[in-house]
């Protein structure tokens, strides 16, 4: 009986023991609680870009700067084109979000070739006659324009955008010449008539520039190479303006003081583009292999 109550008393020790070192026992701190990652941002930054191209370009019409040389024209069909040229160009923007974003561009527009021909019916001296006008120069210009662009969506990389931009342009004109027939003649007392051989008249100009107020519209297709690369196949309706010659010099070398007027020139252009972004993360490399020998 005396063993019993023996055992029962060391159990009651034993546990008692165990009790009293759990309790002096420190509780585990819970583990640290880790904030899920922020998401992406929703916007990329400055970048820089770059353009090449080539231009299809057309004029309204041609007229001379003093209009009363026209009042007595009947009838004028012109006619005119310009060889292609090249367009080369550079800009800076910053993309505001997913799907905005502006730019700052500066182009050359190479030099192009104008050729154009008017046949009209005139009325002079109490006579009406007809002639032909051919015309000859070269254009080229300078293109400054605040662009802004809507991104559509992304397929396959692939983004297709539209866009519009408002701007300054300077456009040149050199070696303008004009060389035309007529059959109003004058005979040797100064009198005029209508017949015999075709007369030839010529004239040149001088060089000219004028500053015009310039607009754009463009759209476009655009591919993600990497974060950093994007490369673009785009289209643009460009207005420029109007252009002018220097002063007239006629056949006889007299300097009329008026020029020749390029009304409403606007063009086609298409180009193939590259944006280098500024503000992507350089791509992960990896650390070195590094064994030991």
């Amino acid at each position: 009986m005396r063993s019993v109550k023996s055992l029962l008393a060391a159990g009651a020790a034993s546990l008692i023991s165990s009790m009293a070192f759990a309790a002096d026992m420190p509780i585990a701190a819970p583990p640290p609680m880790y904030a899920p990652p922020a998401p992406p941002a929703d916007f990329g930054g400055w970048y820089l870009r770059g353009d090449i191209g080539f231009s299809n370009q057309s004029v309204k019409n041609i007229r001379k700067s003093d209009e009363a040389a026209y009042s007595q024209i009947g009838s004028l069909t012109q006619q005119s084109n310009f060889d292609t040229a090249g367009v080369f160009g550079v800009g800076v923007g910053y993309r505001v979000n997913n799907w905005f974003r502006t730019d700052i561009t500066a182009q050359y527009r190479g030099k192009s070739n104008l050729k154009g021909s008017d046949v009209f019916t005139a009325s002079a001296f109490g006579l009406n006659y007809n002639g032909v006008d051919n015309y000859n120069a070269s254009k080229s210009e300078l293109l400054f324009l605040a662009n802004a662009y809507v991104d559509l969506g992304t397929w396959w990389c692939v983004t297709p955008f539209i866009g519009a931009g408002v701007g300054a342009s300077r456009v040149a004109i050199s070696g303008f010449t004009d060389v035309g027939f007529n059959n109003l003649q004058v005979d040797a007392l100064g009198n005029h008539f209508v017949g015999g051989p075709p007369v030839a008249s010529s004239a040149t100009t001088l060089n000219g520039s004028k500053w015009n107020f310039a607009w754009a519209a463009h759209a476009g297709l655009a591919y993600k190479v990497n974060p950093s690369l994007t490369l673009e196949l785009a289209y643009s309706y460009v207005d420029l303006g109007s252009g002018t010659t220097g002063v007239i010099s006629d056949f006889t070398g007299l300097n009329r003081g008026n020029t020749f007027k390029l009304n409403d020139i606007t063009s086609h252009d298409l180009k193939l583009g590259v944006r280098w972004d500024l503000s992507s993360p350089p791509a992960y490399m990896p650390p070195p292999l590094v064994t030991k020998g």
